[in-house]
């Protein structure tokens, strides 16, 4: 999405649901000589990491290839560039700032990316971004054209750390995250005594 207007620039979704995504917690503790003295005071959101595997297969579309003239001509070649193009800067921007430094420019401002978010239902809408990626191509049809493969994504959630409370992105984290204290709330609280503890002495 456009971070200034938050329009959204384009939407890539996933063939088949990952059978696994992993999250990663990292909480920011304050840590330093104050550590000592105040061990239970957390600096801001944890740093969480997201990692799945995504698989995209043509086999099927290649099976009617009346209705799917593009699978037959290039394969999976446009869903795996929607996805790699997340990762590469514009062109027109590399050739202008190209030009900018043959000009003389003594200092290119480098090139901003669209605000990423990563989609996993409505209870997670995060601003992320992108960490690892890889892809196994795994068949090909007669013209080498990959028909099945299989996306490594590994993703950072941007928090208002990172994104400050003003931006779009960091609007979004802080929804994300008071998603997360209202869905606490549903959660079933046990007794002590579910413990073996009558009291905390």
């Amino acid at each position: 999405m456009d971070q200034a207007s938050g329009s959204v620039n384009r939407v890539i979704a996933l063939q088949y649901n990952p059978d696994q995504v992993t999250r990663a917690l990292q909480p920011q503790s304050t840590g330093g000589s104050a550590a000592m003295s105040e061990p239970m005071r957390l600096k801001g959101p944890p740093i969480e990491t997201i990692k799945l595997d995504a698989e995209i297969d043509a086999t099927d579309q290649l099976e009617f290839p009346d209705s799917h003239a593009v699978a037959v001509k290039v394969g999976l070649h446009p869903q795996l560039a929607a996805l790699e193009t997340i990762v590469y800067p514009d062109s027109e921007t590399l050739i202008h700032n190209n030009q900018l430094a043959n000009a003389g420019m003594l200092e290119i401002v480098p090139v901003q990316a669209p605000l990423l978010l990563f989609v996993w239902s409505k209870e997670r809408v995060v601003p992320v971004r992108i960490t690892d990626f890889s892809i196994v191509e795994e068949a090909f049809d007669v013209n080498l054209n990959p028909i099945r493969a299989r996306i490594n994504l590994g993703m950072r959630v941007l928090n208002i750390n990172d994104l400050g409370f003003n931006d779009k992105g960091g609007h979004l984290f802080m929804v994300y995250h008071q998603q997360k204290e209202r869905l606490m709330t549903q959660a079933t609280s046990a007794a002590l005594a579910s413990l073996g503890l009558g009291a905390l002495p």
